[in-house]
């Protein structure tokens, strides 16, 4: 395992001007390097199933084995109860989660049907069925949030997993535009105050800067296939 803290941009720098702009411009500049991102990806033949990968959180060559450092952090070892985003780059992390008898809070695609937990205890030898969304509403069972409703009662998660089309070296991560992402994060940390959020990317998806406003949501850890980069200030 490699722990790097000194930044290695994917991507070419991308102006700062944006600090001075409307959330209007903003706007524009994250479609923008979606748009780059999605591009670049595919151009290096290292985006992967689901295809295409255009207006998607990309899945990518070498998940797999992000999602193996994600299981070496300190953070993850400590966590009893782990929160993921249903995106496919995250799957396997989802995974090891009940492998490890850590109990999964997932996110619904696009929040229609707020969170669901899945107990471990529930689906030993199914995790990778159970991991999937399919097997998430299988298996788990809805969770009440302040965000998202739910018929019990959500407990504090002690890790936050979140996927990104891209990410910058202050811990900006831009989503594929929804905004899911950004309310998931807020709703949890608003109920239950700070807690370490960590993000898997293929080193293409770092990038110089993330236009961003003061609400989006940002990670304390990025995970590649290769490093493991931490934020030192966020």
């Amino acid at each position: 395992m490699i722990i790097q803290m000194i930044w290695r941009a994917g991507c070419p720098p991308y102006e700062l001007s944006w600090m001075m702009n409307t959330e209007e411009d903003i706007t524009l500049k994250k479609e923008q390097l979606r748009n780059e991102i999605w591009h670049l990806l595919e151009e290096k033949n290292v985006a992967i199933f689901p295809l295409p990968i255009r207006g998607r959180i990309p899945n990518f060559v070498g998940s797999d084995k992000a999602a193996d450092l994600v299981r070496t952090l300190p953070e993850w070892k400590k966590a009893k109860i782990i929160f993921a985003n249903p995106d496919s780059p995250q799957r396997k992390i989802r995974e090891f989660a009940l492998r490890d008898g850590k109990i999964l809070i997932m996110a619904s695609p696009r929040l229609k049907h707020g969170f669901l937990q899945i107990d471990p205890e529930d689906v030993r030898g199914m995790e990778e069925a159970a991991s999937s969304i399919k097997g998430a509403f299988k298996y788990g069972k809805p969770v009440e949030n302040p965000a998202t409703g739910g018929s019990g009662e959500m407990p504090k998660p002690d890790l936050i997993i979140k996927s990104c089309v891209a990410v910058d070296r202050s811990g900006w991560r831009l989503g594929k535009g929804g905004g899911y992402g950004d309310i998931e994060v807020q709703s949890i940390k608003d109920e239950f105050g700070e807690i370490p959020v960590v993000t898997t990317v293929h080193a293409l998806q770092l990038v110089e800067s993330v236009p961003h406003v003061d609400h989006d949501a940002k990670v304390d850890i990025i995970v590649t296939p290769e490093r493991i980069y931490r934020i030192r200030d966020k």
